[in-house]
């Protein structure tokens, strides 16, 4: 019996991840779905097909004590999902859940922190990172995908792509920004990404088709907000055009 659960579990949990990627979200956004349905498989054996209120109950009570709000919802978001496109049946338990309403205003560095920051960073792709998602206002995934098409110096702005939502839309691009920009990619020269990954030289840089790592740019963010004594704050801001040493 357990094998047969275990085996209906992955198939179910395989047509998920199908039904994710062709909704078209985003990539963490599927990570995130997908996380939650293994939570809860965990939780009830890989029988999560049949699961009563009472069971949905108990399973978000413990997900409350042990996690944040925001991953209540992603579970619940996820488990919804999974209920609609996979097993098609309605949700067991149609307003089980309320977060709590909070507005807080957002931790944002100010512009000698951001200097001291770009100052402070050694690596010259990840300063020229830092000081271009601060100036433009971008959240980390927003500046990662950024490409050399999307800066349009003769209107003085940027496309971002695929934000949140999905929706694309225009922010300025300060004078500062783009001039560091240029130099910047005549270190790399890559036709195609402003933000190459970096492991295997300028080379490899000139001709990849992968941008720098997201993990790799937080933990360098973190190491250098730790060397400058700051508290952990979010960087981006609305346009700052405070030039960086390069």
């Amino acid at each position: 019996m357990e094998s047969l659960s275990a085996n209906t579990f992955d198939q179910n949990y395989q047509a998920h991840l199908k039904h994710l990627k062709l909704k078209g979200l985003q990539p963490k956004t599927i990570e995130a779905y997908s996380r939650a349905i293994r939570r809860v498989g965990d939780r009830f054996d890989k029988q999560i097909d049949e699961l009563s209120e009472a069971q949905l109950t108990d399973y978000f009570s413990e997900l409350v004590a042990s996690h944040s709000w925001s991953t209540v919802k992603l579970d619940l978001y996820g488990l919804k999902f999974y209920y609609d496109y996979v097993l098609r049946k309605p949700w067991t338990a149609p307003g089980l859940i309320r977060p709590p309403r909070s507005q807080r205003l957002p931790d944002i560095v100010t512009i000698e922190q951001a200097r001291r920051i770009f100052e402070a960073t050694r690596v010259l792709s990840y300063r020229v990172f830092f000081f271009t998602i601060y100036s433009l206002g971008l959240r980390l995934g927003e500046g990662l995908r950024l490409q050399v098409g999307d800066v349009d110096a003769a209107r003085g702005r940027v496309h971002i792509r695929d934000a949140k939502g999905n929706k694309d839309r225009f922010v300025p691009l300060p004078q500062a920004t783009h001039l560091l920009l240029r130099r910047f990619w005549r270190v790399h020269r890559n036709p195609v990404l402003l933000f190459p990954e970096r492991h295997h030289g300028l080379q490899a840089a000139a001709s990849t088709t992968t941008a720098l790592n997201a993990e790799g740019v937080q933990r360098a963010l973190a190491r250098v907000i730790r060397h400058c004594g700051l508290k952990k704050r979010s960087l981006p801001t609305a346009f700052d055009t405070a030039t960086p040493r390069t």
